[in-house]
C-alpha cells in the first residue's frame, strides 16, 4: 500500500476545531502521512478557541514544518503529494493564495499544489461574503482549486457540536479520495426504498 502524503495548512480563522477532527481522520488512514504547517495566527486562534496549543495539533501529524520554512521539502513541486487542504482558512490566506504572494511556508505550499495541478481544498471561514471575497474564490476555482466551506448538512440530524463538524469534515475526506467508514449520507428520505417497492408491485 503506497504512502498518499497529505499537506495540512491551519491558518488563524475561526473553526480550528475543524483542523482538529481533520487530523484525527487523517490519522486513522493507515497509508496517509500528514504533512502540518500553522501560522502564528493559527497557533493562537487555536489556544483561544480549544485551550490546546500547536504541540497538541502537532502531535497529530507526521511531519510538521515551521510556517517560515519556504525552504522544506513541501515548498517544492518535486515532493509528490497527493493533495492539500487548509482548515480553516482565512480570507487572509486565501486571498494571498489567489494572488500568489508566497509569504510564508502554508501559502507558497498551497501555491505548488495549484501549479503542479494537484488538489488544493479550502475551508473558507467568513461569513458574510462581500464582492471582493467571492471575486478572489471564483478566481481560485479557475486556477483549480476546490472552495468547501465548513457549511453543514442537516439531513443527518445532529445532536451535538461535532456531529456538525463531522459532516463537514467527512466530506472533505470524501474530496481527498479518503471517505470515513461510517459517514452518514443522504439515502432519500425515510421510507422511499419501501414506497418504490410497493410501485413496483402495483
Amino acid at each position: 500500500m503506497s504512502t498518499v502524503n497529505v499537506i495540512v495548512g491551519v491558518s488563524g480563522a475561526s473553526g480550528s476545531v475543524y483542523s482538529i477532527r481533520l487530523l484525527e481522520r487523517l490519522r486513522d488512514v493507515p497509508n496517509a502521512a500528514v504533512h502540518l504547517v500553522m501560522t502564528r495566527s493559527g497557533e493562537r486562534t487555536l489556544f483561544l478557541e480549544t485551550g490546546k496549543r500547536g504541540a497538541d495539533l502537532k502531535a497529530l501529524a507526521a511531519y510538521t514544518y515551521p510556517v517560515e520554512d519556504i525552504g522544506c521539502r513541501i515548498a517544492s513541486g518535486s515532493f509528490r503529494s497527493e493533495a492539500m487542504v487548509i482548515a480553516p482558512c482565512s480570507v487572509h490566506t486565501m486571498s494571498a493564495i489567489a494572488c500568489g504572494i508566497s509569504s510564508n511556508l502554508l501559502v507558497r505550499a498551497a501555491d505548488v499544489i495549484l501549479k503542479e495541478r494537484r488538489k488544493l481544498i479550502l475551508m473558507v471561514r467568513e461569513t458574510p461574503l462581500h464582492l471582493g471575497h467571492l471575486r478572489t474564490m471564483t478566481q481560485l476555482a479557475e486556477m483549480g482549486a476546490i472552495i468547501a466551506p465548513p457549511i453543514p448538512g442537516f439531513y443527518t440530524q445532529p445532536e451535538t457540536v461535532m456531529d456538525i463538524v463531522d459532516q463537514s469534515v467527512n466530506r472533505v475526506m470524501d474530496l481527498l479520495g479518503l471517505p470515513v467508514p461510517g459517514a452518514r449520507r443522504w439515502d432519500g428520505p425515510a421510507g422511499s426504498e419501501d414506497m418504490s417497492s410497493a410501485r413496483e408491485n402495483e
